[in-house]
């Protein structure tokens, strides 16, 4: 499997594309380097006379304004950048913090209660479910944390012997925020995305991921997917990071798609977000996620991420969590799903595209090297010093 799959552009983008605000990064081969782009008519524009990266472009306060610059270069058509004619696309971000919420959907809830309870080990993942998912999951239904139904819910749960530090973050009043991947690290649209080779249970996330401006301003969203070890979390909460943080365990993209008079937090609100998993073992598994689910809002969760307390002066990206935690049988009765080598993972949304990846595992994925030294000096060797 090569790191890197070919795709076209048709597919990869909203059904609006023609009237979406779209912007990203890509590899060119004729710049020699990354470069912040906006897409117009199939064609990616080079934006590095405003700003050399997409941390810099997002911060400014005319941002929409400077897309419409004149005369910005044409790198071509975004196939070239999706067949390796003229590079590749990368993810959208570079140097923002990449966040991620955790256990903002009921039903997220109950499975990592079941992770926690099974220890880990998915052969006891289908025991643990039908004995909680009854109590657990009717308790849950239709509950948004921090509210007095929420406080109930908690002390009947307690009384019950029931209650966890997931339901913890998933109903109480304050969110589950944690690191998923370092600056510079995330995959893009056709790369793979890695498992690491001690997970024997593990599955994709399916997420709206939020875009952040350094003064918490929420800007547009995009797609990611927040690769999970479930076996490992399971084991302990406490090696959240080693089950979320590892080679190529990170995918964002295609593009960002920034808020507009066409698209708006209210539509983002109310968006779906699907999941189409297939194996070469002609396994096919697919599910949905409905924003309007969410115990949180995301206006809620981003404030928790970026405040007076805690800043990002990059910028941020924000994962949201998901609701569908895949249990469909793989590789026996009972033992749920698990990701195999060559799964391709498409996440896609009507209105923020299409985001595919191919599973390999962690040590077999290309090692990342190009971090936040190599981009300065890239930027510096191309005379973009000054523009970041």
């Amino acid at each position: 499997m090569t790191s890197r799959q070919a795709l076209a552009a048709f597919g990869l983008l909203p059904d609006d594309a023609a009237s979406a605000t779209l912007v990203g990064r890509v590899w060119s081969d004729q710049q020699a380097g990354p470069c912040p782009v906006v897409l117009r008519d199939g064609h990616v524009f080079d934006l590095t006379s405003v700003s050399a990266t997409m941390s810099g472009l997002l911060e400014r306060s005319d941002l929409h304004a400077a897309l419409t610059t004149l005369g910005l270069p044409d790198l071509g058509p975004l196939d070239g950048f999706l067949n390796g004619d003229a590079g590749h696309l990368l993810a959208p971000v570079d140097l923002q913090a990449i966040k991620a919420a955790g256990v903002t959907f009921a039903d997220s809830m109950l499975e990592r209660v079941i992770e926690e309870q099974a220890r880990g080990d998915s052969a006891r993942a289908s025991e643990v479910r039908a004995r909680l998912a009854p109590v657990i999951g009717d308790s849950l239904r239709g509950v948004q944390a921090g509210s007095e139904k929420s406080r109930q819910v908690k002390a009947l749960l307690q009384e019950m012997g029931l209650w966890s530090q997931y339901l913890e973050v998933g109903i109480g009043p304050d969110a589950e925020i944690f690191t998923k991947a370092q600056p510079m690290s995330s995959m893009g649209c056709g790369d793979l995305v890695g498992i690491h080779p001690m997970s024997e249970w593990n599955n994709p996330e399916p997420e709206v991921v939020l875009v952040i401006r350094s003064d918490g301003t929420i800007l547009g969203a995009t797609l990611g997917n927040d690769v999970n070890l479930r076996d490992v979390e399971g084991r302990s909460a406490l090696l959240l990071g080693k089950a979320k943080d590892n080679n190529a365990s990170c995918a964002i993209g295609p593009f960002i798609r920034l808020f507009d008079a066409g698209f708006t937090q209210a539509d983002l609100d109310q968006s779906t977000v699907s999941l189409h998993v297939e194996g070469e073992d002609g396994f096919v598994m697919t599910g949905e996620s409905l924003m309007g689910a969410i115990s949180r809002t995301p206006t809620d969760l981003a404030g928790q991420l970026l405040n007076r307390s805690h800043q990002y002066p990059d910028g941020a990206v924000l994962f949201l969590g998901t609701m569908f935690a895949p249990v469909k049988d793989r590789r026996g009765a009972g033992q749920g799903f698990t990701h195999e080598i060559g799964d391709r993972v498409e996440i896609a949304s009507p209105r923020l595209g299409r985001l595919v990846n191919w599973v390999d595992r962690t040590d077999r994925c290309p090692e990342w090297t190009f971090g936040t030294r190599a981009l300065m000096q890239n930027l510096i060797a191309r005379g973009l010093g000054d523009r970041v």
